[in-house]
C-alpha cells in the first residue's frame, strides 16, 4: 500500500505541483515518508514546495497539576496519540514511553516479544526529518489520570495506555458526546507541539464544532464562540511567530461570521423601520 500510495502522490505532484506549494500527506497517518522522499528527491527543486502532514491529538491535562502520577499519565496520553506519529517523524522512532508500556504488557499477555513493531536503523533514517511543516488537528481536551487496566483483558489502545479520562462539568457542551470547548487546551497543545519536536511550523488544519440543534433563524452563537476562543488562544504570544491557521478552515470561517453579522445588522434594521 505504501508504493501505492507513492505512485498515487507522484501523479499529484506532476499534474498539481505547478500550482499547489503547501501539500497534506494525510488528515491522520499511513505511508507517509514514501511520499515525502518522492517529493523531496524528484519535485522539490522544480516545484519549490513543502509536504508536511496532518494529525488529530486532544490536550491532556492531569487531574492533578502537583502529582506526579497525573502528570506522567497526561504526557503518556501526549504520547499515545500525537507522539505515536509525530515522534518517528521528528526523532525516527516510537516515543520511549509507548515501547515500555507494550513491551510490557506484551510479556504480561504471554507474547514473546512487543505488539509495537520495532524499526530497523535503515528505516529511522528513512523516516526522521521527513516533513516540512506540521498540520495539528485539534477539537477539545480532557483530565488524565492513571488507571491499571488488567492485562488479561487483552490487547487494546486503551488497555496499553493505562490512562482514565474526565471532563469538567462545566466546560461548554458543543452538540457532540465528546466535544466540549475548552481554548486554552490548543494553546497548551501547540506549546508541546513546538518543544517536543524543534520548534516546527505548525498549521492548525483541522478544528471546529457541528450543528448544535436544528435552528430556522440564527442560533449559531455557541459556534461563533468556539471558533474565537480556539483562534484567540492560537494567537497569543510568543506562538504567533511560527503558528498558521490554514486558509481552509479561516476563510471560511471569516465569511461566514461576516455574512452572519451582516444579515444580524439588516434584521436589526428592518425591524427597527418597521
Amino acid at each position: 500500500m505504501t508504493r501505492y500510495f507513492r505512485d498515487y502522490a507522484d501523479l499529484c505532484f506532476e499534474v498539481f505541483g505547478d500550482r499547489v506549494k503547501h501539500w497534506l500527506t494525510f488528515s491522520d497517518p499511513r505511508a507517509h515518508a514514501q511520499a515525502w522522499h518522492s517529493y523531496n528527491d524528484t519535485w522539490r527543486s522544480k516545484q519549490r514546495g513543502l509536504v508536511g502532514i496532518s494529525l488529530n491529538c486532544d490536550w491532556g491535562e492531569p487531574v492533578d497539576i502537583d502529582n506526579p502520577d497525573d502528570i506522567e499519565a497526561a504526557e503518556r496520553y501526549l504520547q499515545f496519540c500525537l507522539g505515536w506519529f509525530a515522534n518517528p517523524i521528528y526523532a525516527g522512532d516510537y516515543p520511549q514511553v509507548m515501547k515500555d508500556h507494550i513491551g510490557t504488557k506484551s510479556a504480561q499477555q504471554g507474547l514473546e516479544m512487543s505488539r509495537l513493531p520495532t524499526f530497523s536503523l535503515q528505516e529511522k533514517s528513512y523516516l526522521k526529518g521527513t516533513s516540512d511543516f506540521l498540520g495539528l488537528g485539534h477539537f477539545t481536551t480532557r483530565y488524565i489520570t492513571r488507571r491499571n487496566h488488567p492485562s488479561h483483558q487483552g490487547p487494546s489502545y486503551q488497555n496499553d495506555r493505562g490512562l482514565m479520562e474526565l471532563v469538567d462539568p462545566n466546560w461548554p457542551e458543543m452538540g457532540s458526546p465528546w466535544l466540549y470547548s475548552v481554548p486554552w487546551g490548543l494553546r497548551r497543545l501547540l506549546n508541546f507541539a513546538q518543544t517536543q519536536y524543534g520548534d516546527p511550523p505548525i498549521y492548525v488544519t483541522e478544528s471546529g464544532a457541528p450543528q448544535k440543534l436544528y435552528c430556522t433563524q440564527f442560533c449559531d452563537e455557541w459556534r461563533i464562540q468556539y471558533l474565537k476562543g480556539y483562534i484567540n488562544e492560537m494567537l497569543k504570544e510568543p506562538l504567533l511567530r511560527h503558528m498558521h491557521v490554514a486558509s481552509e478552515i479561516v476563510v471560511p470561517t471569516v465569511c461566514v461570521l461576516s455574512i452572519l453579522i451582516a444579515a444580524l445588522l439588516l434584521t436589526l434594521l428592518l425591524r427597527s423601520q418597521s
